[in-house]
Protein backbone atom coordinates (compact mmCIF):
# COMPACT_ATOMS: atom_id res chain seq x y z
CA UNK A 1 0.00 0.00 0.00
CA UNK A 2 1.47 3.34 -1.06
CA UNK A 3 0.40 6.43 0.86
CA UNK A 4 -2.68 6.11 3.00
CA UNK A 5 -5.97 4.32 2.64
CA UNK A 6 -8.61 6.84 3.72
CA UNK A 7 -12.11 5.94 4.78
CA UNK A 8 -15.10 7.54 6.42
CA UNK A 9 -17.57 5.73 8.62
CA UNK A 10 -20.82 7.69 8.73
CA UNK A 11 -24.16 7.21 10.40
CA UNK A 12 -26.44 8.68 13.02
CA UNK A 13 -26.15 8.62 16.78
CA UNK A 14 -26.54 5.16 18.29
CA UNK A 15 -25.56 3.14 15.23
CA UNK A 16 -22.10 2.20 16.49
CA UNK A 17 -19.86 4.28 14.24
CA UNK A 18 -17.40 4.91 17.07
CA UNK A 19 -17.16 1.20 17.92
CA UNK A 20 -16.55 0.43 14.24
CA UNK A 21 -13.73 2.98 14.05
CA UNK A 22 -12.19 1.55 17.24
CA UNK A 23 -12.24 -1.93 15.67
CA UNK A 24 -10.41 -0.62 12.60
CA UNK A 25 -7.84 1.13 14.79
CA UNK A 26 -7.13 -2.04 16.76
CA UNK A 27 -6.84 -4.09 13.56
CA UNK A 28 -4.28 -1.60 12.22
CA UNK A 29 -2.25 -1.82 15.43
CA UNK A 30 -2.38 -5.63 15.25
CA UNK A 31 -0.83 -5.43 11.77
CA UNK A 32 1.70 -2.77 12.75
CA UNK A 33 0.16 -0.18 10.43
CA UNK A 34 0.00 3.44 11.42
CA UNK A 35 -3.52 4.73 11.86
CA UNK A 36 -4.93 8.16 12.46
CA UNK A 37 -8.53 8.96 13.22
CA UNK A 38 -10.89 11.81 13.98
CA UNK A 39 -14.52 11.70 15.08
CA UNK A 40 -17.35 14.20 14.89
CA UNK A 41 -20.25 13.40 17.18
CA UNK A 42 -22.43 16.47 16.59
CA UNK A 43 -25.93 15.98 18.01
CA UNK A 44 -25.47 12.22 18.03
CA UNK A 45 -27.64 11.64 21.09
CA UNK A 46 -30.52 13.27 19.26
CA UNK A 47 -30.16 11.19 16.10
CA UNK A 48 -27.71 13.58 14.48
CA UNK A 49 -24.94 12.76 12.04
CA UNK A 50 -21.77 11.05 13.28
CA UNK A 51 -18.61 10.63 11.24
CA UNK A 52 -15.30 8.92 11.86
CA UNK A 53 -12.38 9.60 9.57
CA UNK A 54 -9.76 6.84 9.49
CA UNK A 55 -6.44 7.07 7.68
CA UNK A 56 -4.54 3.79 7.42
CA UNK A 57 -0.86 4.34 6.69
CA UNK A 58 0.47 7.60 5.37
CA UNK A 59 2.38 10.34 7.12
CA UNK A 60 -0.10 13.14 7.66
CA UNK A 61 -2.92 14.08 10.04
CA UNK A 62 -6.26 12.37 10.57
CA UNK A 63 -8.54 14.57 8.47
CA UNK A 64 -9.61 13.53 5.00
CA UNK A 65 -10.07 16.19 2.34
CA UNK A 66 -13.21 16.16 0.19
CA UNK A 67 -12.70 14.13 -2.97
CA UNK A 68 -9.91 11.95 -1.57
CA UNK A 69 -11.55 9.12 0.45
CA UNK A 70 -10.98 5.60 -0.82
CA UNK A 71 -14.13 4.35 0.88
CA UNK A 72 -17.24 5.48 2.71
CA UNK A 73 -18.95 3.01 5.01
CA UNK A 74 -22.45 4.35 5.57
CA UNK A 75 -24.76 2.93 8.22
CA UNK A 76 -27.66 4.90 6.69
CA UNK A 77 -28.39 5.66 3.04
CA UNK A 78 -29.02 9.36 3.60
CA UNK A 79 -25.60 9.67 5.24
CA UNK A 80 -24.06 8.13 2.10
CA UNK A 81 -25.59 11.03 0.16
CA UNK A 82 -24.49 13.60 2.74
CA UNK A 83 -20.83 12.53 2.62
CA UNK A 84 -20.56 11.45 -1.04
CA UNK A 85 -18.45 14.54 -1.85
CA UNK A 86 -15.60 13.06 0.22
CA UNK A 87 -15.24 10.09 -2.14
CA UNK A 88 -12.48 10.13 -4.75
CA UNK A 89 -13.03 9.04 -8.34
CA UNK A 90 -13.04 5.24 -8.36
CA UNK A 91 -13.74 5.08 -4.62
CA UNK A 92 -16.29 2.75 -3.03
CA UNK A 93 -19.39 3.35 -0.93
CA UNK A 94 -20.68 0.43 1.13
CA UNK A 95 -24.05 1.41 2.61
CA UNK A 96 -26.75 -0.11 4.72
CA UNK A 97 -30.03 -0.07 2.82
CA UNK A 98 -31.96 1.45 5.75
CA UNK A 99 -33.04 5.08 5.90
CA UNK A 100 -33.50 6.80 9.25
CA UNK A 101 -35.84 9.75 8.86
CA UNK A 102 -34.15 12.91 10.21
CA UNK A 103 -36.11 14.57 13.02
CA UNK A 104 -36.37 17.84 11.10
CA UNK A 105 -37.83 16.06 8.07
CA UNK A 106 -40.34 14.20 10.24
CA UNK A 107 -41.41 17.33 12.13
CA UNK A 108 -41.99 19.28 8.92
CA UNK A 109 -43.79 16.43 7.18
CA UNK A 110 -41.33 16.50 4.27
CA UNK A 111 -41.01 13.70 1.77
CA UNK A 112 -38.35 11.12 2.57
CA UNK A 113 -36.45 9.55 -0.32
CA UNK A 114 -36.89 5.83 -0.79
CA UNK A 115 -33.80 3.60 -1.18
CA UNK A 116 -34.25 3.46 -4.95
CA UNK A 117 -34.02 7.30 -5.13
CA UNK A 118 -30.79 7.28 -3.13
CA UNK A 119 -29.30 4.53 -5.30
CA UNK A 120 -30.17 6.53 -8.41
CA UNK A 121 -28.53 9.64 -6.90
CA UNK A 122 -25.37 7.61 -6.30
CA UNK A 123 -25.28 5.94 -9.71
CA UNK A 124 -21.93 7.58 -10.54
CA UNK A 125 -20.00 5.75 -7.78
CA UNK A 126 -19.05 2.17 -6.99
CA UNK A 127 -21.99 1.46 -4.67
CA UNK A 128 -22.66 -1.70 -2.67
CA UNK A 129 -25.96 -1.85 -0.76
CA UNK A 130 -26.19 -4.25 2.17
CA UNK A 131 -29.28 -5.23 4.16
CA UNK A 132 -27.41 -5.02 7.47
CA UNK A 133 -30.55 -5.23 9.60
CA UNK A 134 -31.61 -8.54 8.08
CA UNK A 135 -28.09 -9.99 8.26
CA UNK A 136 -27.56 -8.85 11.86
CA UNK A 137 -30.91 -10.35 12.83
CA UNK A 138 -29.87 -13.66 11.28
CA UNK A 139 -26.57 -13.46 13.19
CA UNK A 140 -28.46 -13.07 16.47
CA UNK A 141 -28.96 -9.34 17.17
CA UNK A 142 -29.96 -6.29 15.13
CA UNK A 143 -27.51 -4.36 17.32
CA UNK A 144 -24.67 -5.94 15.30
CA UNK A 145 -25.47 -3.99 12.11
CA UNK A 146 -22.29 -1.94 12.49
CA UNK A 147 -20.20 -5.13 12.52
CA UNK A 148 -22.13 -6.45 9.49
CA UNK A 149 -21.14 -3.27 7.68
CA UNK A 150 -17.49 -3.69 8.68
CA UNK A 151 -17.58 -7.23 7.36
CA UNK A 152 -19.07 -6.03 4.08
CA UNK A 153 -16.51 -3.25 3.71
CA UNK A 154 -13.62 -5.54 4.66
CA UNK A 155 -13.49 -7.00 1.15
CA UNK A 156 -12.08 -3.62 -0.03
CA UNK A 157 -9.80 -2.78 2.92
CA UNK A 158 -6.05 -3.26 3.21
CA UNK A 159 -6.56 -5.20 6.48
CA UNK A 160 -6.71 -8.96 6.99
CA UNK A 161 -9.85 -10.75 8.11
CA UNK A 162 -7.85 -12.26 10.98
CA UNK A 163 -6.79 -8.83 12.30
CA UNK A 164 -10.33 -7.49 12.03
CA UNK A 165 -11.80 -10.48 13.87
CA UNK A 166 -9.20 -10.16 16.65
CA UNK A 167 -10.09 -6.49 17.00
CA UNK A 168 -13.81 -7.27 17.15
CA UNK A 169 -13.23 -9.82 19.91
CA UNK A 170 -11.28 -7.22 21.91
CA UNK A 171 -13.85 -4.45 21.35
CA UNK A 172 -17.29 -5.97 21.99
CA UNK A 173 -18.71 -7.26 25.29
CA UNK A 174 -17.61 -10.90 25.88
CA UNK A 175 -21.17 -12.25 25.81
CA UNK A 176 -21.68 -10.82 22.29
CA UNK A 177 -18.47 -12.07 20.67
CA UNK A 178 -20.08 -15.02 18.85
CA UNK A 179 -22.90 -12.86 17.47
CA UNK A 180 -20.48 -10.19 16.27
CA UNK A 181 -18.11 -12.68 14.66
CA UNK A 182 -21.07 -14.23 12.84
CA UNK A 183 -22.30 -10.76 11.81
CA UNK A 184 -18.86 -9.86 10.41
CA UNK A 185 -18.56 -13.10 8.43
CA UNK A 186 -22.12 -12.88 7.08
CA UNK A 187 -21.58 -9.24 6.07
CA UNK A 188 -18.39 -10.16 4.24
CA UNK A 189 -20.14 -13.00 2.41
CA UNK A 190 -22.96 -10.64 1.37
CA UNK A 191 -20.49 -8.17 -0.14
CA UNK A 192 -18.54 -10.92 -1.91
CA UNK A 193 -21.78 -11.97 -3.63
CA UNK A 194 -22.20 -8.41 -4.99
CA UNK A 195 -18.70 -8.05 -6.42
Amino acid sequence: MNGSYDLLIVGVGGQGTILASNVLGKACLTEGKSVRGAETHGMSQRGGSVESQIRIGGDYGPLISPGTADMIISFDMLEALRYRHFLKDGGVIVTNKNIIVPTSVFQQGLEVPVPEDVIQSLDDVNLYVIDAEMIASEAGSTLAQNIVMLGSASVFMPLSVDSLLKAIKKSVPPKTVDINVAAFNMGREAAERLI
